[in-house]
């Protein structure tokens, strides 16, 4: 007996040895301090995720049961890939949580959503369905549309800020349409509850309002978790703070790993303050620094810790590495963005034929419009590319109205849902009917679905013809949800609601692709099932409801990144492009406070830190925005790198076009000589000068203009069809405007644009 209890003591201690031996002592530190609260505040590349991953395999090596762990992520991608890393080390985490905040709040909320007046199968509202609720109450107060943004984002921040209508007016009393945004907001809300739905920032809010006063989940949740992970910690909102506050109310043992370096999405709520509070509110908080960077050359951290050193909001630390100095970075400056484009596209190639594959390659801006140039560029210089932001696949309109008919079955008042099918496919139910069926349901005090099913044949004739073939249907479905497997289910909803049937009348290319989509939909169903048998259509549905961009992206296709930088925070590519770097661009001037300009560069250090091997910065002097050429001072984050002699300026000569026989870039001699970066005077020079928009009659040498007038429809291989609404001449450019159907207005280079006369 004794000899067996000393080997099973020899080989826990001889695992402990081997998990902590693997980590650095910077890393070693935070997993052995198990008890109290934690702060960690971790570089960029600093190996955060193997410290969380190796604390939860530590303490489930000594003896805590997996059911006491929480582990909190920001992407259900990183929630999937941490408890995958877990499970290689311990094999065991089955009962773990592993998720993210809303996914945490959904499962809570589905327990206990009765005691706040909801039902457990409640919908979840992305912004397209928030966008159509604001939208419908603006009809109904006689508010210009055009508002609508407006009030989504202060419906956004009331509650990122956990303030109910009328907190949020007595705080931003001075606001000029406070009445309309408070009255929006109760009347939203009022809707939300309705159609028993809760939006993404409530799944927060009623999880917090719940925690705090209700004391059964309260304990319930307290004394389940008696270790709480969180990463990605300064990216959390008030809510989201206040909420890991009272789960770690009992135990006390909470730790968090976060970097206030990569503070970026201040816009949505989150809260570079948490950090600095969590110091203050654990009182005995122990604090440690990861500071070695695994990822990037010394020459790229050299670079981020020269830039990020100006912000003040930040806990001391400083980037090292054990990694070669690597190439020296790239500072392209360029007359314009077709130039700058012709530089991306060119130094691409360079790199694939040194052996770098498009997928190991990004291209970053500040926002998404920065994208028309450089997508330009690489089309001529037949470069793959993807552009990360763009339309997500589960908000794609064939997707959207599956998805509508499944949660209608799931949750009988979603009303929004409901509205966007009742006449997909086409069955001549027009807004006179919607609105005659709402005001009848409303009377009631009942969703539209469940008027139908109760009182659907007394309704007049001519509308009883028209909604209560929909209504048999619908009730049919509801029916049938639990008597067939999930996939059987979705595509039985597909048969008999005759989606397909309506992308099949005009037989385009565009409905075949939607037609594909729905049956890529399928796929996903079929591999949820396989891998969740026991789940039911309502638990698919929160899974696909709470993807995040993340989630989506596809590592599979050889093909360079275009994205903006927002949208790459966890993403780490060999070889970086960062461009577009002037003021007004980048960064983004707003007002000029001290706190903008900081996330700012921020960002500019997360579009650093995205390179491992290779970085290539870029700005131009003039730069075609909101339709006008406009000229440009160069990025004051350059200036900040003034004196380094690891950056080398490149250039082109600025003679290259497209070459029409072979489609491709014809640029001339390229230029590459070594300079230490100009000081910041001689670089103001460069871009000292006004900003002209001069518009000049459509006229070009290079491509007969025959035809391409205002009116005109044009076919382009990547944007589709579009109808030409301008035409003109800026600088040495013959520039044409095209709304396409599919990807709205694009201004492009008349000579440079493979475009078809339709």
């Amino acid at each position: 007996m004794f000899c067996k209890q000393f080997y099973l003591c020899y080989n826990k201690i001889m695992e402990n040895i081997d998990l902590i031996n693997t980590l650095n002592e910077e890393q070693r530190a935070p997993v052995l301090q198990t008890e109290g609260a934690v702060l960690v505040t971790a570089g960029a590349g600093s190996g955060k995720t193997r410290v969380l991953t190796h604390r939860i395999a530590y303490l489930i090596q000594n003896g805590v049961h997996p059911y006491n762990i929480l582990a909190i992520t920001f992407t259900n991608k990183a929630a999937n890939e941490m408890k995958e890393r877990v499970e290689r080390i311990t094999y065991d985490c089955q009962d773990m949580w592993v998720c993210t905040f809303h996914s945490m709040c959904v499962r809570i909320l589905r327990q206990f959503a009765d005691r706040l007046g909801y039902t457990k199968n409640f919908s979840i509202y992305g912004e397209q369905e928030k966008e159509s609720l604001v939208k419908q109450i603006l009809v109904n107060y006689n508010i210009d549309e055009e508002h609508k943004k407006s009030m989504m984002y202060h419906i956004s921040n009331a509650k990122n800020l956990n303030l109910a209508p009328i907190q949020y007016h007595e705080q931003f009393a001075y606001l000029h349409e406070i009445d309309d945004i408070c009255k929006v907001y109760a009347d939203y809300q009022e809707e939300l509850k309705k159609n028993n739905a809760f939006d993404f920032d409530d799944l927060l809010i009623k999880t917090y309002e719940l925690l705090l006063n209700n004391t059964e989940a309260r304990e319930k949740y307290q004394e389940r978790f008696h270790y709480i992970h969180i990463d990605e910690f300064q990216d959390t909102n008030r809510v989201q703070y206040d909420i890991a506050r009272i789960l770690s109310g009992k135990y006390g043992n909470i730790m968090v790993v976060g970097d206030e370096d990569q503070c970026i999405y201040g816009w949505r709520g989150a809260n570079i303050q948490n950090i600095f509070d969590f110091k203050e509110d654990y009182k005995d908080a122990k604090v440690f620094k990861l500071q070695q960077n695994y990822r990037c050359t010394k020459n790229i951290i050299d670079v981020a810790n020269r830039v990020i050193k100006n912000n003040t909001q930040r806990l001391d630390k400083v980037l090292y590495t054990e990694n070669p100095v690597g190439e020296p970075i790239e500072l392209f400056v360029g007359h314009n963005d077709v130039q700058e484009a012709g530089f991306v596209s060119r130094r691409i190639s360079d790199l694939v034929k040194q052996g770098y594959q498009y997928k190991d390659i990004a291209v970053l801006m500040r926002y998404n419009a920065m994208t028309r140039s450089i997508e330009e560029g690489l089309l001529h210089a037949n470069i793959p590319y993807k552009v990360l932001g763009g339309m997500k696949f589960y908000e794609r309109a064939e997707i959207k109205n599956v998805l509508a008919y499944l949660k209608v079955i799931v949750n009988n008042q979603d009303n929004e849902s409901l509205l966007r099918i009742i006449n997909f496919p086409k069955r001549g139910i027009g807004s006179a009917s919607i609105n005659q069926l709402r005001a009848l349901a409303d009377s009631q005090n009942m969703s539209i679905f469940n008027y139908l099913k109760n009182y659907g044949d007394t309704l007049p004739s001519a509308l009883k013809n028209k909604v209560l073939p929909f209504r048999d249907l619908m009730i049919d479905l509801t029916d049938k949800q639990n008597m067939m497997p999930l996939l059987d289910f979705v595509k039985e909803v597909i048969l008999k609601s005759k989606i397909k049937d309506a992308y099949l009348e005009k037989d385009t290319t565009e409905d075949e692709n939607r037609i594909a989509n729905i049956d890529s939909l399928l796929a996903s169903v079929n591999t949820y099932a396989s891998h969740y048998p026991e789940d039911s259509l309502s638990e698919y549905l929160q899974a696909i409801t709470l993807l995040s961009d993340a989630d989506e992206k596809d590592d599979t296709l050889n093909s360079v990144t275009l994205s903006t930088v927002h949208a790459v925070k966890g993403l780490e590519f060999r070889a970086v492009f960062v461009v577009g770097l002037e003021d007004e661009n980048f960064p983004i001037l707003r007002n000029d406070s001290e706190d903008d300009i900081e996330e700012e560069r921020r960002l500019f250090y997360v579009a650093v830190t995205r390179a491992k091997e290779r970085l290539f910065l870029s700005r131009c002097n003039e730069r075609f925005k909101y339709g006008n050429l406009s000229r440009f001072m160069p990025s004051r984050f350059l200036d900040e790198l003034h004196g380094m002699a690891n950056i080398k300026m490149v250039s082109f000569n600025l003679g290259y076009n497209l070459d029409r026989t072979t489609n491709n870039f014809n640029y001339g001699n390229y230029d590459n000589k070594a300079y230490v970066l100009m000081d910041s005077t001689k670089q103001s020079s460069l871009s000292s000068h006004n900003n002209p928009t001069t518009h000049y009659t459509f006229e070009t040498e290079n491509k007969s203009s025959d035809g391409f007038v205002v009116g005109a429809q044009v076919e382009h291989p990547r944007f589709g069809v579009g109808t030409i609404i301008d035409t003109s001449k800026l600088a040495t450019m013959n520039v044409i405007s095209i709304d396409f159907e599919d990807v709205g207005i694009k201004n492009l280079t008349f000579d440079m644009s493979p475009l078809t006369l339709l």
